[in-house]
């Protein structure tokens, strides 16, 4: 189904990439739900699993998914794993090696380097499981209890994401992201008869998809551009949830003039951040949106961390990327962009169930708020640009 004001030429365009088939999405938002599928498709998996997550823990999330790859590696499945460096810092390294031990293949990306250590502020932030080449996984979600809800059981609060699992030709466009990860960080070449079980070309494909992943400045820089042709192509609404919002004076500048145009821009961001600096840094600007007329909701109760970005409930992209300096300029990010009437419906429900649970901010009540509030908001955001 298309939609009026989007093309799939000019997304391809943009991104240097074509659009792929998708024979079956399902919307991941509900954590408990979302780690059942994954953990099912993880137990179901016969001959390979590749993984890559920003965020792998030790805990009991963790613990339980690390002891199901080490079965699938003794039955004979070969599994790849790829973390993140910084965001896995905490996780022993005892923890990788009984991994290895039992047969997983384990590299870290973005490893520190005495010798650049600036470039540690690069992050691989992406988030994707590819089982047998026949179904993915993609999103927000990280492996650890936060995310699945399992420390709910104990004490805590939820955390809130949204994530996908795929089906169709796209896995292997995706399969093709990882293998070129995995090699990049010191990984051996994965064995061809993988990429042709990957290779499902020929499943019968209803829904356009293309991956959004993105590891360089020209990838990161089209990635951008794509948002602001997405904002300024939409002529009825917009709807993006996202759990850091810093966003650059363009990108201000981009949705202003589409609430100008009379489009409907609405933004939902967590009431409490994991991260506190980058939400007062994001809040400073919050005055200056209610001005224009752009509506912004604080999510309650559950900790906020979905990345989803809807253009005239057609045209959507879901993955890792947050509305930030970090995610924009220099992580390592995972998106998939889906081009379908149908799935935008639901997606815009899903919107709407979030909306239920969110304070709208009141321009008026907003300027009354404390002056510690400013004061912060005005510190923090003179370091938005590396948050």
């Amino acid at each position: 189904m298309k939609c009026e004001n989007f093309s799939i030429s000019q997304i391809e365009e943009i991104l240097r990439a074509d659009f792929s088939n998708a024979s079956d999405i399902k919307l991941l938002w509900k954590g408990k739900e979302s780690f059942q599928s994954i953990f099912e498709a993880v137990q179901n998996a016969k001959e390979f699993i590749c993984l890559v997550f920003y965020i792998f823990r030790n805990d009991e999330t963790g613990t339980s998914l690390a002891n199901i790859l080490k079965q699938k590696s003794k039955e004979g499945v070969q599994v790849y794993l790829l973390y993140d460096h910084f965001g896995s810092f905490k996780t022993p390294i005892q923890f990788w090696h009984e991994l290895a031990d039992a047969g997983v293949q384990i590299k870290a990306s973005r490893p520190f380097k005495w010798t650049r250590p600036g470039h540690y502020v690069h992050r691989d932030h992406r988030k994707l499981l590819i089982i047998d080449g026949e179904k993915a996984f993609t999103g927000g979600l990280n492996v650890a209890n936060e995310y699945s809800g399992f420390h709910l059981r104990i004490k805590g609060r939820g955390w809130r994401d949204t994530g996908v699992m795929i089906k169709g030709a796209i896995v292997q466009d995706l399969f093709t992201h990882f293998e070129k990860s995995w090699r990049l960080w010191g990984g051996n070449s994965i064995p061809n008869n993988h990429s042709e079980i990957a290779n499902n070309k020929n499943s019968q494909s209803v829904i356009a998809a293309i991956p959004v992943f993105v590891s360089s400045i020209r990838s990161r820089r089209r990635m951008r551009k794509l948002l602001y042709h997405s904002i300024n192509n939409s002529t009825k609404s917009i709807s993006l949830t996202t759990a850091y919002f810093i966003p650059s004076k363009r990108m201000l500048e981009t949705l202003e003039g589409a609430v100008r145009r009379g489009v409907k821009v609405r933004l939902i961001v967590p009431d409490v951040s994991d991260v506190p600096v980058a939400s007062y840094a994001g809040k400073a600007l919050f005055a200056r949106l209610l001005k224009a007329g752009i509506e912004i909701y604080a999510y309650q109760g559950e900790i906020l961390h979905a990345k989803t970005f809807l253009f005239d409930d057609c045209w959507s992209i879901i993955g890792s990327t947050n509305l930030d300096f970090q995610s924009l300029r220099y992580n390592d990010e995972g998106n998939v962009g889906i081009y379908d009437k149908s799935f935008g419906s639901e997606m815009a429900g899903v919107f709407e169930e979030d909306i239920k649970k969110a304070q709208k901010i009141n321009l008026d009540e907003w300027k009354n708020r404390p002056f510690i509030e400013k004061f912060l908001e005005t510190f923090c955001a003179m370091f938005r640009r590396r948050l």
